[in-house]
């Protein structure tokens, strides 16, 4: 699939943000992106599962570059003759069936298992890497997001702290649904990270980068599993914000992401 560029594509998620009145924003010095809530979560899957398998930072700009061409980051169930998923992946070409493929999860880790069979991929340039797993029909274009996944990766790899937010208004009588978000926080960041009706405890030899990681799964899905908080390291979350996001909250610990 062709994608609308980095211009239409900001043009474009500003206009569903104003018709829907929610969204996300993902912010690095260099700039800052709009998306949906679904590409957001989207984003901070791909993240974690680059987590889970130790990924170099680099797997993680050409996955979001390459996600952005193919689908701006949407977990379609359609595409190019038989193309479906985030990274439009063809279940008549190995990749998998169509309803493994458009689990956000399991996409990403068969994306990144072939990446990482590319020889000298994180020393390529990301339309090159990039083409070589997927064999589009123009490679080239995968190069023109190169940016924009400079600055998904600093905030969805918790590489700046608070630097992804989302905002919405939520749903009154949904009721939160940890036992599912623990199942879906373990299959995407690996066993390590356990949740329990308040949070997540994170590992001890966890680093600050990978506690802003989860905080920010945690908050991208929380309209997925009915929460309507998380606080994390000094900061804490609520959709009702807005664009605004993470507000200072002392109380917060660095050590857990707590969830309500």
């Amino acid at each position: 699939m062709g994608g609308l560029g980095f211009g239409g594509y900001r043009l474009f998620t500003k206009v569903n943000k104003a018709l829907m009145g929610e969204g996300c924003t993902a912010a690095a010095e260099s700039g800052k992106i709009l998306l949906e809530v679904p590409q957001a979560a989207n984003a901070a899957t791909i993240a974690g599962v680059a987590h889970r398998k130790k990924l170099p930072r680099r797997a993680l700009v050409i996955a979001y570059a390459t996600a952005e061409q193919e689908s701006h980051i949407e977990n379609l169930s359609y595409g190019d003759r038989d193309s479906v998923g985030i990274f439009q992946q063809r279940p008549s070409q190995g990749w998998g069936t169509p309803e493994q493929l458009q689990d956000p999860v399991y996409s990403a880790a068969r994306f990144f298992d072939a990446l990482v069979k590319v020889e000298g991929y994180t020393e390529r340039e990301v339309h090159d890497a990039a083409q070589l797993v997927q064999r589009s029909f123009d490679g080239s274009l995968y190069a023109q997001h190169e940016g924009m996944a400079e600055i998904l990766t600093t905030g969805f790899a918790g590489e700046s702290p608070a630097a992804v937010t989302c905002w919405y208004l939520p749903k009154e009588g949904v009721k939160p649904r940890p036992a599912e978000s623990a199942e879906e926080l373990r299959r995407t960041f690996g066993n390590r990270f356990a949740q329990d009706q308040k949070g997540v405890a994170l590992p001890e030899s966890a680093s600050k980068k990978t506690g802003w990681s989860v905080a920010t799964w945690a908050m991208t899905h929380a309209k997925t599993y009915g929460f309507t908080s998380v606080r994390h390291a000094g900061y804490a979350w609520t959709p009702e914000e807005g664009e605004a996001g993470w507000v200072k909250d002392p109380s917060a610990p660095a050590d857990r992401i707590l969830i309500g």
